[in-house]
């Protein structure tokens, strides 16, 4: 009997030895896979940019960059309105690739019984809304996804706080206290243990999901003491003109390119932008452009979006010792007024022909501005009711999608 005993203990230390085993190289086949799926979108990225300059395709001389193809008749076709907030207060929103679903933040539809603000999810598959989720107690500044399977939500807001949110159980799993409003935030997307917070004094926290506690480190320059207003983030990639990654971070002052070197040490480079009233700043990380969106003053009458490419210098032999800058490529103008700090878009164009799109919100008009970047032509002006405070595309069922919102409502265009 004991015997029997024994033996059937050591085939369960055996088999949980195994299902241990094979819970690892399960994992590390997971992420094996991610790393070949993010190079196969390099390649792909590097033969549209070597197709589209061997082709015929329509360029402007001035920006380098394909532009649509005039035969094209397709655009973005209204397809459905949903209500957020009656009450309004929606600021930002963001798409899930993992769950294919849109989240929008709004103000709690019950504030006295559950004051504060969270998000409300949106499936991109069915176009079914969700319950509210509560998740801070001021106003959501920031939202984003990364390429985790697990779709954890990241989120900003001026309650001083950085949030990590399961939209599987609709709880928040982590909390960060940033010590002071936080205006963006963004993953690390070579490395999505690591996330980043701006804050209003114009410095950006460094956070290790392994660590519970606090920030690892502070990234902070002298010449800003603006809010971050915006963070992205660009991986490694094969590109020429700039194959290194790094944090992008914009303020309304400036902007700077923080070239991660290793794991705990950042480079910055001040990119030339025009001083002054930069109210976001976005990137397109296949093409390596970023978007600068300027509020009209006394030297411009008007809202521009300027598209600019990314560039880096060797300063000496070294592969390491570089400078990287930026140079516009394009300028687009909009209405003759900004009084809110609005988020932009950049983005290929889901012709899938190399072209780059932008798509910004006119406070003048309640419209979205759909351009085409290599051009500079208006290709759609999308109306609303409200001014558009965030646009957002994303594919589904290889279908493509344009979200835009206002601080009440949210609008979907199906690109066809």
């Amino acid at each position: 009997m004991k015997s029997s005993l024994e033996k059937e203990q050591i085939l369960r230390r055996k088999a949980e030895l195994e299902s241990a085993q094979t819970r690892l190289q399960l994992q590390v086949l997971t992420e094996e896979c991610t790393k070949l799926r993010q190079q196969v979108q390099e390649l792909k990225a590097l033969m549209a940019q070597h197709h589209t300059s061997s082709s015929q395709q329509p360029t402007n001389s001035r920006s380098g960059l394909p532009g649509c193809p005039s035969s094209s008749q397709h655009k973005y076709h209204f397809e459905r309105a949903f209500v957020v907030s009656q009450a309004g207060s929606c600021r930002v929103m963001a798409y899930c690739d993992v769950l294919s679903c849109l989240v929008m933040s709004q103000p709690s539809p019950q504030s006295t019984l559950i004051p504060g603000y969270g998000i409300k999810m949106m499936s991109a598959v069915n176009l079914n809304s969700s319950q509210y989720v509560p998740i801070h107690s001021k106003q959501i500044r920031g939202l984003a996804f990364s390429n985790r399977s697990d779709g954890l939500l990241l989120s900003a807001a001026l309650d001083n706080t950085l949030k990590l949110t399961s939209l599987a159980t609709n709880t928040v799993v982590q909390t960060y206290n940033a010590g002071r409003p936080v205006w963006s935030c963004c993953w690390c997307l070579d490395n999505t243990n690591y996330i980043y917070a701006g804050l209003v004094n114009g410095s950006i926290l460094v956070y290790d999901l392994r660590d519970t506690t606090s920030h690892v480190q502070e990234l902070a320059t002298e010449k800003s003491r603006c809010p971050v207003v915006s963070l992205s983030y660009l991986p490694r990639m094969a590109s020429a003109a700039l194959p290194h990654g790094g944090l992008v971070s914009g303020t309304l002052e400036g902007a700077c390119f923080w070239e991660q070197k290793a794991i705990d040490s950042y480079q910055p480079h001040h990119l030339p932008l025009e001083s002054g009233g930069c109210t976001d700043l976005q990137t397109e990380a296949r093409t390596r452009h970023c978007l600068a969106t300027f509020r009209p003053n006394r030297n411009r009458n008007c809202l521009q979006c300027v598209v600019m490419e990314l560039t880096c210098t060797p300063l000496t032999e070294a592969a390491d010792d570089i400078v990287c800058s930026c140079r516009p490529v394009q300028t687009l103008t909009a209405g003759p007024t900004c009084k809110l700090l609005t988020k932009n878009a950049i983005f290929q164009s889901p012709e899938d022909d190399g072209s780059i799109l932008v798509c910004a919100g006119d406070e003048a008009s309640n419209s979205a501005m759909l351009w085409d970047a290599g051009t500079g032509s208006l290709l759609q002006k999308l109306t609303d009711d409200l001014p558009v405070l965030d646009v957002c595309p994303y594919t589904v069922n290889h279908s493509s999608f344009l979200a835009t919102l206002t601080e009440k409502a949210v609008k979907i265009y199906r690109w066809q």
